[in-house]
């Protein structure tokens, strides 16, 4: 059983959804990552979404986007990345780490050289944002024989068939994406989300996460309440930005914020 799998079966006998943070690797520094990701584990994190820096993220709004370009302008790689993962693992054997990002610079590195890499530097699941898994075959199957996790996302607009093409493809979970946009963007009507991951559920057992727009404490309770997992990325980036010029501002901001979000989860009715 993948780390992933444990996390959400211990977490299923506690009666709790997973937090599940996002932070760029290399935002706002490099050499702050490594002691964000203990701090996301000491404030309550479950599992961490680590996002690989891109040029072009299609799908992410403006605040991931300078995140990303922030890291970049400090050159962090993939291979960096992977790096952070394995250096995390020396002190941290337990949490759950996905990487999020875009295929290319997957593509650059080859898929079974990149699935063996990032297999030994400790990550348990990758989601790639604009892979399609009906275009992915080659690259799960190097995901798979490295006992890596594919988590694929499932947009408001996917139907029976497509959910459930995408949930075949995917393992550790799913993860929903809650409104139709960019990251950090629109408004969640709460309804509509409970009814797709009522469908989500009807076409597979994977534990289904939910994320894009859910800024607050207050939203996380209530998508707690509808899904196995809360995925929470530009409200925790947003942070990061703000306190930028000092990493211990950063630091304690982080820590805050996913303590209020833990404690909201761990508290709901």
């Amino acid at each position: 059983m993948s780390r992933i799998a444990e996390r959400f079966a211990a977490l299923k006998m506690e009666g709790r959804s997973a937090l599940i943070p996002y932070i760029a690797a290399g935002d706002p520094q490099p050499q702050a990552t490594m002691r964000l990701m203990h701090t996301l584990v000491k404030s309550g994190a479950d599992i961490i979404e680590l996002g690989i820096p891109f040029s072009d993220p299609m799908a992410d709004g403006p605040v991931i986007q300078r995140a990303a370009e922030r890291a970049l302008e400090h050159d962090v790689s993939l291979h960096d990345v992977l790096d952070m993962v394995r250096e995390f693992r020396n002190s941290d054997a337990n949490t759950p780490v996905v990487l999020m990002g875009y295929l290319n610079p997957i593509e650059v590195m080859g898929y079974e050289a990149f699935a063996e890499a990032a297999s030994k530097a400790g990550v348990d699941g990758v989601l790639t944002v604009d892979l399609p898994p009906e275009e992915g075959s080659e690259f799960l199957q190097a995901l798979k024989a490295n006992q890596l996790d594919p988590v694929f996302l499932i947009a408001p607009t996917s139907d029976a068939s497509r959910i459930k093409r995408i949930c075949d493809a995917s393992s550790g979970y799913v993860y929903y994406v809650s409104l139709k946009g960019i990251t950090g963007a629109g408004h969640l009507d709460i309804g509509s989300v409970k009814e797709k991951v009522e469908e989500i559920r009807a076409l597979s057992d994977l534990p289904v996460g939910v994320g894009f727009g859910i800024k607050d404490a207050e939203t996380a309770a209530k998508m707690a309440e509808i899904a196995d997992a809360v995925v929470v990325g530009s409200a925790i980036v947003s942070r990061i930005e703000a306190e930028a010029a000092s990493l211990d501002a950063v630091d304690r901001v982080v820590g805050e914020f996913v303590t209020e979000l833990s404690s909201a989860l761990q508290t709901r009715e």
